[in-house]
């Protein structure tokens, strides 16, 4: 009898070293290093295929090259091996995706996704969680900024000891590139998303900025920038249970911190809907979650990558146990933006925050002093070691700049082959006339034009005034024809809609539809100009009214003469007219 019990009891001993040394033996990168270190691409790749080799639950893909030639990585994981979206849709599951290291000098979402991937597909823990759901990681979507790698690339930041870098190898921050789609890395994202259409998605960050208490903050859009009825169960059902669990499970979180004064907490918190070129914003807008975690950087590098895995935890858990709920509301917002009673509504966009309506919400942040800066002369802000509890307004009223009555087509003339296919790169569908025709199209004057002084994202953003006006135009064959009766609606909109600061035209691609391309000699058009007014005398009122309303050009002599020129019928019809039709009817 005391030999049995003495052999169970070593069993006992025995069972959990073996468990815990094969926990040792898919150890992550990061989890060897005491949470110092984070990986580089060659060994992340090598973790996810050795994972992939090793599950049968997990396979591991690749869709896209970057400039540099490195592969972007996928991994998929599901419980009967259902590694297509054709396979997961007609088995009744929701998809979660999952991306990481878009800046790569923030790379806890990759080192959380490969312990949660290690968690469930190598060493069987809660396995339950992917009843339901099938889940898409991306570990590294910046691949080449990845390998820019070294120790100096985040001066904000408490760890790892090195990481990669912010931007592309083309310099461009894949997190404002959504909607213009200009890096080859964009392009294959998008293909991926088009293809997999997944019905929650995370992004994983961490924010520089103030230092307070939370070791997460998150931004989930819930406002009109995304389906009401998607908004709504999102702030009933999701939040309020993703609260609950962090506060459960040790961490603070507190919804993505804005002060309306830079770093000074008691100037109050602001949060406006964010805009499409953004992945949450762009995900809201094509009518799904989008979820964005922004771990603080402040925090030590092990709270920040263990924050990060038990919101992932909490995601799946929660998207597994209401599958049903997601696929059933991501539908019916797809339904309803291809509808005609969607093109009913006023569209609004380009949103600001009101400076007047605030609630008052309680935010735990470290007290600070404000100093004179003896070097600068500028506010020095220093926090002191007392956490500290803040009464703030926080002013979350969005105000629409613009809005447009949406119209049941566009019509885009060949020519603008970029635009035609940088829209079928976003998955939206169209046909085009196999015939010259005449149509009755609403078009665009625009006006005042406005560039930016300073490049943003290899370009120099462009605002202009709109006028309607009716035309009958002649569209060559070829011409796209792009029908609002799609789920992709509302990204048709804002990306063809003049005033829209996501549309192709704010970001540059119309410019040439603005600059003057013929011209009179002064010469001429002195003798022109007189005749001109002998025959129309109401010419030299108006042209006087137009000196004074602009007596910097009335100093020039070429101005002052292109502006009767404009009057004539030699003057280009086509500029300053935006190319786009809209068809009603």
């Amino acid at each position: 009898m005391k030999s049995f019990v003495g052999i169970i009891f070593c069993i006992f001993l025995i069972l959990p070293i073996k468990i815990f040394a094969t926990d040792l033996k898919w150890a992550t990168y990061c989890e060897s290093t005491d949470y110092k270190r984070t990986p580089r691409y060659n060994e992340t790749i090598q973790f996810c295929k050795l994972l992939a080799e090793n599950s049968q639950i997990i396979a591991y893909k690749e869709f896209g090259i970057s400039p540099q030639g490195r592969s972007l990585p996928l991994l998929i994981m599901d419980k009967d091996r259902d590694f297509t979206p054709e396979q997961a849709h007609q088995a009744g599951k929701a998809i979660l995706m999952i991306q990481a290291c878009i800046h790569p000098g923030e790379p806890e979402g990759k080192d959380a996704g490969l312990i949660l991937f290690r968690n469930l597909g190598i060493l069987g823990k809660d396995t339950s969680l992917l009843r339901h759901v099938t889940v898409i990681f991306i570990p590294i979507f910046n691949v080449d900024g990845h390998e820019r790698f070294g120790p100096y690339n985040r001066i904000n930041q408490n760890g790892p000891e090195e990481m990669g870098w912010r931007t592309t190898a083309q310099n461009l921050n894949l997190n404002r590139d959504f909607m213009k789609a200009e890096a080859p890395e964009m392009q294959a994202w998008l293909r991926l998303f088009n293809y997999w259409n997944p019905d929650f998605f995370i992004d994983t960050h961490t924010t520089d900025g103030a230092d307070y208490q939370y070791a997460l903050t998150y931004s989930l859009e819930t406002g009109p920038n995304t389906d009401l009825f998607l908004g709504q169960y999102l702030q009933k059902h999701y939040i309020p249970a993703m609260e609950m669990y962090m506060a459960e499970k040790g961490y603070k979180v507190f919804p993505y911190v804005n002060f309306r004064q830079w770093h000074d907490p008691r100037s109050g918190l602001y949060s406006l809907p964010a805009s499409a070129m953004l992945s949450h914003g762009y995900v809201a807008a094509r009518n799904r979650p989008g979820l964005l975690i922004e771990t603080h950087m402040l925090k030590p590098y092990k709270i920040r990558v263990m924050s990060t895995l038990e919101l992932l935890q909490f995601t799946l858990k929660h998207l597994n146990d209401n599958y049903r709920d997601y696929l059933q509301i991501n539908h019916q917002a797809d339904t309803y933006t291809s509808s005609a009673e969607f093109r009913k509504q006023i569209l609004k966009f380009n949103f600001t925050v009101s400076n007047t309506d605030s609630v008052m919400v309680n935010f735990e942040g470290y007290d600070y002093k404000i100093e004179e800066s003896d070097l600068t002369g500028g506010k020095w802000f220093i926090y002191l070691p007392q956490a500290k509890v803040f009464r703030l307004p926080n002013f979350n009223k969005a105000i629409a700049q613009d809005s447009v009555l949406l119209p049941n087509y566009y019509i885009i003339p060949p020519e603008w082959t970029e635009i035609i296919r940088r829209l079928q790169l976003h998955g939206i569908k169209m046909e085009f006339l196999n015939q010259d025709t005449t149509l009755e199209v609403e078009l665009y004057r625009l006006s005042n034009p406005q560039w930016s002084n300073f490049s943003f994202e290899g370009r120099n953003r462009l605002t202009v005034k709109t006028e309607k006006f009716i035309e009958r135009r002649l569209y060559p064959a070829g011409s796209a024809i792009v029908s609002l009766e799609q789920p992709n609606a509302r990204i048709i909109a804002l990306l063809l809609e003049p005033l829209s600061s996501d549309s192709f035209l704010s970001w540059g691609f119309f410019n040439t539809v603005l600059e003057q391309k013929e011209y009179a000699e002064t010469y001429v058009m002195e003798n022109i100009a007189r005749q001109m007014i002998q025959q129309q005398p109401e010419l030299l009122v108006q042209f006087q009214a137009w000196k004074e309303q602009n007596p910097q050009m009335a100093k020039d002599q070429w101005i002052q003469l292109n502006w009767f020129y404009r009057q004539t019928p030699y003057f280009d019809q086509n500029l300053n007219k935006y190319p786009i039709g809209r068809i009603s009817h």
